[in-house]
């Protein structure tokens, strides 16, 4: 099973990012652009697993109060491939130390994780070739500042179902200011 650990994305922020995929979308040769109910920024990548039980358990020791968190420009990573292009998400300490906890709380359960540093992003699509001259930061525009809570963090499956990507829940855990 290949796990990650997710915030799932509100609908209003989803509708964003998708008005910006459809804007960018008639100025590349080519490219697979996320799908409208795969939007998610991962916190941690686990990767293929047969321990859900312990991703669970990992999932249920994090604490942490809810926050806000907000779109903020778009870029791309470059790959010889095609880029990503992906949609940035504001600085912001809480997230930031909210992937770090869900990352250390994984590693104490066992799982060897990726060695880079947490990057907040929104993965708006991979093996994106654009046009020619087409400058992604002048388009930038075309993507609000949207803001969201974060109110929980989810534990998502990734698998293909007839061709398609697709990312289910496994598991959840509710941010509480209650918690110690």
């Amino acid at each position: 099973m290949r796990l990650f650990v997710a915030l799932q994305l509100e609908d209003r922020m989803k509708d964003a990012l998708i008005q910006f995929i459809d804007s960018v979308r008639p100025h590349t040769q080519e490219g697979r652009f996320s799908h409208r109910e795969n939007l998610h920024l991962t916190l941690s990548f686990i990767g293929e697993t047969g321990k859900a039980a312990q991703a669970k358990r990992a999932l249920h020791q994090v604490q942490a109060e809810p926050f806000v968190i907000s779109t903020a420009g778009v870029g791309r990573f470059r790959r010889s491939t095609g880029d990503i292009l992906w949609a940035g998400i504001a600085k912001n300490a809480q997230l930031e130390a909210l992937a770090q906890q869900v990352r250390q709380t994984l590693e104490q359960e066992g799982f060897k994780l990726e060695d880079r540093p947490f990057a907040a992003h929104l993965t708006l699509g991979r093996e994106v070739l654009l046009e020619e001259g087409f400058e992604l930061k002048t388009f930038s525009k075309n993507l609000p500042s949207v803001q969201m809570p974060v109110e929980r963090v989810s534990l998502m499956k990734s698998e293909r179902v007839n061709g398609r990507l697709v990312y289910t829940e496994v598991d959840f855990v509710v941010l509480n200011k209650n918690k110690p």
